[in-house]
């Protein structure tokens, strides 16, 4: 499974705060140490919900700057602003590449399907409307239909799409948990070269012991199809619950992923 770093991300207060002051230390420090730890992407996203989209873009291109000189990892450029994603894309020197994210909002699909085209990247496309978060598997699924018609015209392939089924917490509705799985099993079926990606934390949103929550729900989704995540690769037991899972749905094959990692004592039990 492919693991995307959250950690930089400005709804988290200290990340902002060191975003407003340029603070490149704090940065190198939070993209080396999800790097070391495993990590495949570090994702960066500067939005507070605060800036305005000239604030953004310059945010961006300052945090993109200094986290890729931080790491040799790929980044994920986070940002539901097309102009931000495109200012990050400018200062980004390396090919590979995630964009994080398109909807089936027919300006953003424009835009962004003409950013994965041009460059030929990975693209994380939100299983929803213009009109919001749909409730049920079926209408997120024909988000995904309105979604991968339109990229086809840029020629963006189903390789480089990974579909985020969307999580809803289930402390708000219940049944978001299993929608979502119906969902992932559903895409994987009628687009079986695309991919498929989800932020794991959102599932646990307002309640206790929020790990115990996101860890089980990995495991279910790995089984529905998941491809990627986006977590925190500073939870070493979540983690080490990926390496068991990818064996357990043949995503590592003869078990040397795993193996290695109980080498390197980076398994926890």
């Amino acid at each position: 499974m492919l693991v995307i770093g959250e950690r930089i991300n400005a709804s988290n207060s200290s990340v902002a705060e060191a975003i407003v002051r340029r603070d490149e230390q704090f940065m190198t420090k939070l993209a080396k140490a999800q790097a070391n730890v495993g990590a495949d992407f570090i994702d960066v996203n500067v939005g507070t919900g605060k800036q305005s989209k000239q604030e953004q873009m310059a945010d961006m291109e300052w945090a993109i700057e200094a986290v890729q000189a931080a790491t040799d990892k790929p980044l994920a450029i986070d940002s539901d602003i097309p102009d931000v994603i495109e200012a990050g894309m400018r200062k980004y020197g390396r090919d590979e590449l995630i964009i994080n994210s398109v909807n089936a909002e027919p300006e953003k699909l424009e835009a962004i399907g003409r950013f994965a085209s041009e460059r030929q990247v990975r693209l994380v496309a939100l299983a929803m409307s213009a009109e919001g978060i749909p409730r049920t598997a079926e209408e997120r699924l024909a988000a995904c239909e309105v979604i991968m018609t339109h990229l086809a015209r840029f020629g963006v392939n189903e390789e480089q799409v990974y579909f985020d089924p969307l999580v809803l917490p289930v402390s708000i509705d219940s049944a978001q948990g299993l929608t979502t799985l119906k969902t992932l099993e559903r895409i994987k079926s009628q687009y079986p070269k695309a991919k498929t990606v989800m932020g794991l934390s959102n599932i646990s949103y307002g309640l206790p012991n929020r790990k115990l929550i996101n860890r089980a729900f990995l495991l279910m989704a790995a089984y529905a199809g998941l491809d990627a995540a986006i977590l925190d690769p500073l939870d070493a037991r979540t983690m080490s619950l990926i390496k068991a899972a990818d064996i357990l749905v043949e995503k590592d094959p003869q078990c040397r992923r795993y193996i290695r990692a109980y080498r390197n004592g980076t398994l926890i039990a």
